[in-house]
């Protein structure tokens, strides 16, 4: 896998992966391969056999929701009826639609359209709420928009203008098959596009969105409602919870809804119910024929670079995968996580814990005030690995008639999750709650619950495994461990407490110091060229500080290993971040994702630290290194 033509004094990232990327196949469904992709995609193809033994009866499983998976499988894989069918089972809903001539109709509708899935002028959902975790709070913003950032429109973003034009020719194939006529297609998909750009004027970018803890604005309904009027945001709740609605709402996106009136008006009513239409057709071609399903994928596909579906077989999986995917993630990790590798990983977590508390102990920016604030928030973090030990109620909840269509199954399935998320909001936080299933290749800190999760999947090689070397764990899972742990002290994560509250608890000399150090790391990514376009510090920033965590509390535990081999752990870190992709979603993530290009993330974050200089002898006239006043190490 190591390239040795390229010094790794020059370049981590190509040494360690420059034989691998050579000859990498990106798969034709896929917009990457690498680490966390590869990885996924041999779960994936695990699990892709497991269902294909399950729907033909060779083999049973004793999850009793696994019965529901399988048999969704099964209705996408039914192409012969789905095709017979074809349009039909969503053309009820879409005259539903248009047929809402005025605010007061759609008013009447709007909790059961809520409930069915179609977009209204504004997003609801329950979550919980920031400065008091343990209850749930009922919050709003504004719209989707159709394009990956409000960046992509401005007049001089020629791949925006690009993309929509992608987007209408999807569109407007798609119309084809309604019982529109030529015209009103062409005024509805025109209407469409133009509600859409009034949306986009509004909402915040994915910079400002990266700033998760300003979202926490409360509001008074009746302000909110004299904001969103013709929209009657109170019918809406009172509808949803009669006597019990509630009297203060979340505001995520205050401009969105306090401008609300610059995209849904009585004027523009019209370019609402037209665009409504669109968006629920093009959503639904994914439960009808074969031919309706590839075309409502071709934005997608060409947004990420992808150049083929996934075969029919895949569709199903994942459409399954996605819908049960508690209950899948349990048998994953009950049938394919080992309880040696659990405690093995449980122990190191705890490790990474108490090591990232003497860390703080020494910190030199910090009051001990401070200090002490950190590590009860390190002391009451809950770790959750591998997979649930139970399955929560709504997953026995979401069965269906098999002998509806796929479109109409899918429909009844939303509905019932998103009645089951509405109604959280009259029950308490369930903080056993997983946000992540057991066969995602992923890991996550969720702030308003202080916990980080470990899914079985992640916890293999490169990240991680028993036959390993301690030190290529701790470059591979314990650097991803020590990141989530940071999450909790980056600059989202820092504004809440250890129970998950949203609260200050610095000093204000603490905390403007950790500001000038987050600046820096913005700085130190800000701007750099990457594959035509530039890394946005700000919108990568909680990221970098994650990482940069992860490695200074990892290589702090190296630290304690008698005749330690940096050099492996650094290998690894470099390896575990192996990726190929796509230009196109290359770009894409530039625009939109918190995380740094993985070529970044492997290569700049060792140069912060002295052991990294040390392991490899790394000079000034080497491409691996940075002066030691640029050097920066938070946590």
């Amino acid at each position: 896998m190591n390239d040795t033509t390229v010094r790794i004094q020059d370049d981590l990232y190509e040494a360690v992966n420059g034989e691998w990327l050579k000859t990498a196949v990106i798969p034709d469904d896929r917009p990457t391969t690498g680490g966390f992709s590869i990885l996924d995609q041999e779960v994936e193809k695990l699990m892709m056999d497991e269902f294909r033994a399950f729907a033909a009866g060779e083999k049973t499983c004793d999850i009793p929701e696994m019965k529901q998976a399988v048999a969704l499988y099964k209705k996408v894989m039914d192409t012969d009826r789905r095709n017979s069918e074809g349009i039909a089972p969503v053309l009820p809903l879409l005259e539903r639609i248009r047929g809402i001539g005025t605010p007061a109709e759609l008013n009447r509708q709007a909790a059961e359209l809520l409930l069915n899935g179609v977009e209204l002028p504004l997003l609801m959902d329950v979550t919980a709420d920031m400065q008091n975790a343990e209850k749930n709070s009922f919050i709003v913003l504004g719209p989707e928009i159709i394009l990956p950032d409000t960046a992509y429109y401005a007049d001089d973003n020629e791949s925006g203008k690009q993309l929509l034009k992608v987007y209408a020719d999807m569109a407007r194939k798609a119309l084809e098959f309604t019982p529109l006529s030529a015209e009103e297609r062409e005024q509805y998909l025109a209407d469409t596009l133009a509600f859409d750009a009034l949306v986009a004027g509004k909402v915040k970018s994915q910079v400002e969105w990266s700033e998760y803890y300003k979202c926490h604005n409360p509001m008074d309904v009746d302000e909110i409602a004299a904001y969103t009027a013709p929209f009657d945001i109170k019918g809406v709740l009172e509808q949803l919870y009669g006597a019990n609605a509630p009297k203060t709402l979340i505001v995520y996106d205050p401009r969105a809804v306090k401008e609300m009136n610059g995209y849904f008006s009585e004027e523009n009513f019209g370019l609402y119910v037209h665009w409504a239409y669109v968006r629920t057709l093009l959503k639904a071609t994914a439960y009808l024929s074969e031919e309706l399903a590839a075309l409502g994928k071709t934005y997608s596909r060409i947004l990420r670079g992808v150049e083929a579906d996934p075969s029919l077989e895949k569709q199903a999986y994942q459409l399954a995968s996605d819908m049960y995917s508690e209950p899948i993630g349990v048998y994953y990790g009950r049938t394919y996580f080992g309880e040696e590798a659990k405690k093995d990983v449980v122990d190191l977590v705890k490790k990474i814990i108490e090591t990232y508390k003497l860390r703080v102990k020494k910190n030199g920016f910090l009051a001990e005030s401070t200090k002490e604030q950190a590590i009860r928030k390190l002391s009451t973090i809950e770790i959750k690995m591998g997979y649930p030990d139970e399955i929560k109620p709504i997953w026995s909840k979401l069965v269906f008639d098999e002998a509806d269509s796929l479109f109409t199954v899918m429909t009844q399935l939303f509905t019932i999750r998103a009645k089951d998320s509405l109604d959280k909001l009259l029950k308490p936080v369930d903080r056993t709650e997983w946000l992540m299933p057991g066969h995602m290749v992923n890991a996550c800190y969720n702030p308003s619950a202080n916990d980080i999760t470990f899914p079985a999947a992640i916890l293999q090689k490169p990240f991680y495994s028993l036959s390993q070397k301690p030190e290529e764990n701790l470059g591979g899972i314990g650097a991803v461990i020590g990141h989530e742990i940071s999450h909790a002290f980056d600059n989202n994560g820092a504004n809440f407490d250890e129970h998950g509250n949203l609260k200050n608890w610095w000093t204000e000399d603490d905390f403007a110091a950790f500001g000038e150090l987050t600046k820096g790391m913005i700085e130190q990514f800000d701007g750099i060229e990457f594959h035509g376009g530039k890394v946005n510090g700000e919108l990568v920033v909680s990221e970098n500080i994650a990482d940069n965590g992860g490695m200074g509390v990892t290589l702090e535990i190296m630290h304690g290993i008698e005749n330690a081999d940096y050099r492996a752990y650094f290998v690894n870190w470099a390896r575990v971040w192996c990726r190929k992709a796509k230009e196109e979603y290359i770009r894409l993530l530039l625009a939109s994702d918190v995380h740094s290009p993985a070529e970044l993330r492997a290569n700049m974050m060792p140069r912060n630290f002295d052991e990294w200089y040390e392991a490899f002898g790394v000079t000034e006239r080497d491409g691996m290194y940075i002066a030691p006043e640029k050097r920066i190490s938070i946590w």
